[in-house]
């Protein structure tokens, strides 16, 4: 339930095409919906602009397909991350509109066209094994209204692929950054472009890469002033603040 909605709602209301106790009931779900195990912020899209999202680690594929149904029914549109094809095959049984993209392990129902974005989100990967965290984010600002481009494997071990991407990094309005290892690559992408970087750590590399600590102590001290740093593999949470700065 957004801002959008509950508008049309009311002029429903207002111009006698929808009754009281119809849109009473439309609007129940406010502000949330308890299922018990669960409880629905449909509202959260009207407070912050951006829908609740299921996080599928830790809960059943029961209890995620029933989160997903209750939230597709309330209208809008539905992300599920760290999802497993196990997991969609439950979902896909409640609601057989919902799409499985599989190397960001995220499940996505789209009924309504968000608001656009004022630019491109550039979505730039060190390797291809960080692919998994750069599609989460890639997904995630889609399905929130941004153009996305995709930029995967230009590490800076051989940063001529980097440097061969310009004017793709340069005309991108906000760039999310995901590397592993010693996790430079958000550091010199800072230093190319005149945008926000968003640096994500992945928990990709050998032993003292710590599952990803080592790459976010590095960005933590970045040199680069306009680089900020999000949590160990959180592509949804980098997208999330790059589509509200691409909504500004």
């Amino acid at each position: 339930m957004d801002r959008l909605r509950i508008e049309t709602l009311l002029t429903e209301v207002r111009e006698g095409r929808t009754g009281v106790p119809e849109a009473l009931e439309r609007l129940r779900g406010l502000p949330f919906e308890d299922l018990g195990f669960a409880k629905l912020d449909h509202h959260r899209a009207l407070r912050t602009g951006m829908a609740e999202t299921i996080f599928a680690e830790g809960k059943t594929s029961a209890q995620v397909a029933a989160i997903f149904a209750r939230m597709a029914a309330a209208g809008g549109n539905v992300l599920t991350t760290r999802a497993s094809q196990r997991v969609y095959d439950a979902v896909r049984r409640v609601e057989p509109r919902a799409e499985y993209h599989e190397t960001a392990r995220a499940i996505t129902l789209m009924q309504s066209e968000p608001a656009p974005g004022n630019g491109t989100v550039a979505v730039v990967c060190a390797g291809t094994s960080d692919l998994p965290v750069a599609e989460e984010a890639a997904v995630t600002a889609r399905l929130m209204g941004n153009a996305v481009e995709l930029v995967a494997d230009v590490g800076v071990a051989g940063i001529h692929r980097l440097l061969a991407q310009h004017d793709t990094l340069q005309s991108a309005r906000v760039l999310i950054v995901c590397a592993g290892m010693e996790g430079a690559l958000p550091t010199v992408v800072g230093g190319l472009v005149n945008a926000p970087v968003l640096a994500v750590p992945t928990s990709v590399g050998y032993g003292a890469s710590l599952g990803g600590v080592a790459a976010l102590l590095g960005m933590l001290n970045t040199c680069s002033p306009n680089v900020c740093v999000v949590n160990i593999d959180n592509g949804f949470g980098a997208a999330c603040i790059a589509s509200l700065i691409n909504h500004r």
